[in-house]
């Protein structure tokens, strides 16, 4: 599978890979920034955005098979990579398969026990048949500060203070993509991120987690730096599930540094 994808910018190529929601288009909030310094390469996971859904099983392991193919498709060698939510969790499983170069997991999924994952299954799936029976209204909701909040307390610490125009995309696309309920079964009924030993990975490794992510918690980030124990954690102060969204400079500064 030939995965759609966009390009931005020169330089050193960095693959970018989205989470649940509007495909490349959940990176929108940094992308100029990044592009200012790098090649950029987002990419729609199968489902998602513009490439379609895959014909057999959908996993974490085959999401990321659809990635490790692109990179080799795309001649892309040791190219570094940033996910985001489920985008971290596959940027993680790539480097743990030794596949890429410097890697930044931002919030990534799979660190959770039981009980977490089942409160994120309960809480997630109704919130997504909400956001797909709001669809017609979405717009105005998502224009107006206070309903705005309502929809988006969740996923922003800070959900007054972004636009519509940056939420709307993700929104719009947790509700509608073909692969939204796949990947959500994989994630949650899946078998949880496995870690790589001290030395085995091919280049840095970033975790980047939001102090009030209120869909992977921040308990989980002492899970993932143990599973991955070469990896440097950064905390977002004051952001939720999406520093793209809450902390956009603070991010990208982020990839941007961590990565070459």
């Amino acid at each position: 599978m030939t995965l759609h994808h966009v390009r931005r910018g020169s330089g050193s190529p960095l693959l970018l890979v989205h989470g649940l929601g509007a495909g490349s288009q959940s990176w929108a909030p940094i992308l100029d920034r990044l592009a200012a310094e790098r090649e950029v390469i987002a990419v729609d996971l199968p489902g998602f955005g513009q490439s379609p859904p895959l014909a057999g099983e959908v996993s974490i392991a085959t999401l990321t098979d659809a990635v490790a193919g692109f990179i080799d498709e795309q001649g892309l060698g040791a190219v570094s990579t940033a996910g985001q939510s489920m985008g971290g969790r596959i940027v993680l499983e790539l480097a743990r398969r030794g596949l890429g170069g410097d890697t930044v997991a931002l919030d990534p999924g799979g660190f959770w026990t039981d009980r977490e994952v089942a409160v994120f299954s309960g809480t997630l799936r109704p919130s997504i048949r909400l956001v797909g029976a709001l669809q017609a209204a979405l717009p105005a909701l998502v224009g107006n500060p206070v309903s705005r909040s309502a929809l988006l307390a969740q996923f922003s610490a800070r959900p007054w203070a972004l636009s519509a125009e940056t939420v709307l995309p993700d929104l719009r696309g947790l509700a509608t993509a073909p692969s939204t309920g796949a990947a959500m079964d994989a994630l949650t009924r899946g078998p949880k991120q496995a870690g790589a030993p001290a030395g085995t990975l091919p280049g840095r490794a970033t975790i980047g987690w939001g102090r009030r992510d209120l869909v992977t918690l921040p308990r989980q980030a002492q899970r993932a730096v143990a599973a991955f124990p070469d990896a440097q954690l950064h905390w977002f102060e004051r952001c939720g599930h999406f520093p793209q969204w809450d902390a956009p400079a603070e991010a990208a500064r982020l990839i941007l540094d961590r990565t070459s």
